[in-house]
């Protein structure tokens, strides 16, 4: 067993389980509604009502069903892109009603995910997606 194997396996597994944790919480938790809910501030920027809606879908469910994929280790780099996504418009959401924000959630996982899309696809064994392909 090599180190470069347990670390990846590691990194995504520990990304996959924080974002699926967070989409759980958010689709069976609060629902939908609620997350819809949190995200009405931002009805009061320039931002149109229909990105608002799509992003309170599209991150809970992109969270959700990504973060699970993560985990066993499916379709990874879509999985990551999409997540990425996800990052991206959190942060730009966050900077919309607050210059200044606690960057702690989006740095981290960010630094992870950056790590799972530049690290060789070699290292990351222990994974469904490699079984399937055998």
């Amino acid at each position: 067993m090599h180190n470069q194997t347990v670390v990846a396996f590691f990194a995504r597994v520990l990304l996959g389980i924080i974002f699926l944790m967070q989409g759980i919480g958010k689709v069976f938790t609060w629902g939908i509604d609620g997350v819809y809910n949190s995200f009405k501030p931002y009805e009061e920027t320039f931002l149109p009502k229909f990105a608002v809606v799509f992003a309170a879908y599209y991150t809970s469910f992109a969270e959700l069903i990504c973060g699970a994929l993560l985990v066993i280790g499916l379709f990874r780099n879509y999985a990551l892109y999409a997540l990425a996504l996800v990052l991206l418009i959190v942060s730009f959401g966050h900077g919309l009603t607050s210059p200044i924000w606690n960057l702690n959630d989006v740095m981290w996982r960010s630094i992870l995910l950056i790590f799972l899309l530049v690290i060789p696809k070699e290292w990351d064994k222990w994974q469904v997606e490699r079984l399937i392909r055998k």
